[in-house]
């Protein structure tokens, strides 16, 4: 039973983009579009030259944002803040997903590349608002991004995470290295699978991952408690 695995677990960590809502939700085709179009006017390049650096960075730093920083010394509140000024009109509420989480028993915390307003944002339209106790965003570990250790050192020293007793969900595979290496159980959430030694778990459907580590908590009423 895959509960078994869990039944030392007390911090429950979860990204949040293509996490904790479907990626048919395509949120992230509208931030690339927004990013792109920030890199063609701040860099003063075309589209294809924007595209392209957006990618090489992502894959060399980590995030986009990352490589801005670091190659280009751009301020990332500004960055941060239009790119993620996106419509979330069409986001859906997962009532077993909410049910689920709710009944995890411990912590659970979101931790994400995104910032954390824009996190709150996308909690608030999937009917999570309230069920986590802190919401992490880049700038908690000073905009260095997953999957970079000292992003993690520095986000679980904050949080006083004890890695040991905590599971980490996440869609991107390489994010989940440095949570394994830490001690944390991993879940990797995404449609298709990833054979590596640091992640422990795939499922391609959350809300029925948590169904099962949840089934010994049935009948137990869900603890709320606000966003810190």
């Amino acid at each position: 039973m895959v509960a078994t695995h869990f039944s030392h677990v007390r911090t429950w960590v979860f990204d949040l983009d293509n996490t904790l809502y479907p990626p048919e939700a395509a949120l992230f085709d509208q931030i690339e579009v927004r990013m792109t179009d920030w890199v063609m006017r701040e860099l003063g390049v075309d589209r294809a030259e924007a595209d392209r650096l957006r990618k090489l960075y992502w894959a060399t730093h980590g995030t986009t944002l990352a490589g801005l920083m670091e190659v280009h010394g751009v301020d990332p509140e500004g960055y941060l803040h239009e790119v993620h000024d996106i419509t979330l009109d069409h986001m859906e509420i997962d009532a077993a997903l909410v049910e689920h989480v709710g009944t995890l028993p411990g912590r659970r915390i979101v931790y994400t590349n995104g910032s954390r307003p824009y996190a709150e944002r996308v909690l608030a339209a999937r009917g999570l608002t309230g069920l986590f106790d802190a919401i992490y965003g880049v700038e908690h570990a000073g905009f260095l991004p997953k999957p970079r250790r000292e992003a993690f050192d520095t986000v679980f020293r904050l949080d006083g995470l004890d890695c040991a007793a905590a599971a980490m969900f996440e869609d991107d595979p390489r994010n989940l290295a440095e949570p394994h290496a830490m001690g944390l159980r991993t879940v990797l959430v995404g449609p298709e699978p990833h054979e590596a030694p640091h992640i422990h778990h795939h499922t391609d459907d959350l809300t029925h991952f948590l169904s099962q580590l949840c089934a010994p908590f049935a009948g137990r009423p869900g603890r709320a408690t606000s966003a810190a």
